[in-house]
């Protein structure tokens, strides 16, 4: 994949923080990645917005329903990857 170098501006703080938790991947990995998470969310917003338009905003019942469906699939996920850890310990 072609990379282009270019020059931000970001507060000291923040900056040491990132250096910290980028450490090993580094920190152009780091800020690709969150760059990435940031430009998905955008396009998520937008389809949020671009339905909201055509059906109707979310009902407060929907909204429960739907944070209910992601703590299932969050928890399925930590089983699944608590499972693949086991694994991993036992063919070592």
């Amino acid at each position: 994949m072609a990379t282009k170098k270019v020059t931000v501006t970001i507060p000291e703080d923040l900056l040491d923080e990132i250096r910290t938790e980028a450490a090993e991947r580094g920190l152009s990995a780091y800020v690709a990645e969150a760059l990435r998470c940031k430009r998905d969310r955008d396009r998520l917003r937008e389809l949020v917005d671009w339905l909201q338009e055509e059906h109707g905003p979310v009902t407060d019942d929907e909204h429960v329903e739907a944070l209910e469906e992601l703590a299932d699939l969050d928890a399925e996920h930590e089983r699944r990857h608590a499972t693949a850890e086991d694994n991993a310990g036992e063919a070592a």
